[in-house]
């Protein structure tokens, strides 16, 4: 549990949280802090806040001044240099709030910053829809049955087989311009994913039925 760690991020905020006990650390950008105050979350369990700070001001931001970590380099997203401090600090698995929802070229932002470190450490998006990845040449997920399946080429993947969907994939390739593989759905508990070229999400959705 050391490494494991919560990070929320400027999208659409949770409607619920996980159970903090999980987590060796928990972290939010300072766009986040915003919704995480009017959601009463105990800010006292935040282990950083990152950003630039621009919009910040009042009672919560003097008591909790000593976490913040001030990141103005405007080349990179809040949500990069906070998983690079992240890193630093070592974190290894990321459970992320509030990428989705809200401007949709955040979100598009969001997965190209998972793809920078995606071979760095494991990440995972939750939101209310969803939870989503990207995935290594070779996985089993479990306990899907009768869930919304949906693969992503990030912008190609080739030679995938999957077995355990209703829709299965047979060395078949997807391509972003031209076929995608979404809105499939589990008709097994274990669904295995291969392929052996280029990048894939996965979505792993509420039940489809």
């Amino acid at each position: 549990m050391k490494d494991k760690v919560l990070l929320f991020i400027n999208g659409e905020a949770p409607k619920s949280f996980p159970k903090l006990e999980n987590y060796g650390l928990i972290a939010c950008t300072d766009g986040a802090f915003h919704y995480l105050k009017r959601m009463d979350f105990p800010l006292d369990k935040l282990d950083f806040i990152s950003g630039d700070f621009d919009s910040h001001s009042g009672s919560d931001e003097s008591i909790y001044q000593k976490k913040f970590i001030h990141t103005p380099d405007q080349n990179q997203t809040d949500f990069y240099k906070a998983l690079d401090i992240i890193i630093e600090k070592g974190g290894r698995s990321v459970d992320v709030f509030g990428g989705s929802g809200g401007e949709q070229d955040h979100f598009l932002g969001n997965l190209t910053v998972a793809y920078a470190f995606k071979h760095k450490m494991d990440l995972k998006f939750y939101d209310e829809f969803s939870e989503y990845y990207f995935i290594p040449k070779k996985i089993i997920v479990k306990g899907i049955k009768d869930k919304m399946v949906s693969l992503y080429p990030f912008p190609i993947a080739e030679n995938i087989t999957t077995k355990g969907l209703n829709w299965p994939l047979q060395n078949g390739n997807l391509n972003i311009t031209s076929r995608i593989g979404t809105r499939n759905f589990a008709v097994e508990d274990e669904v295995s994913i291969e392929y052996e070229k280029g990048d894939l999400l996965i979505f792993i959705g509420k039940n489809y039925l």
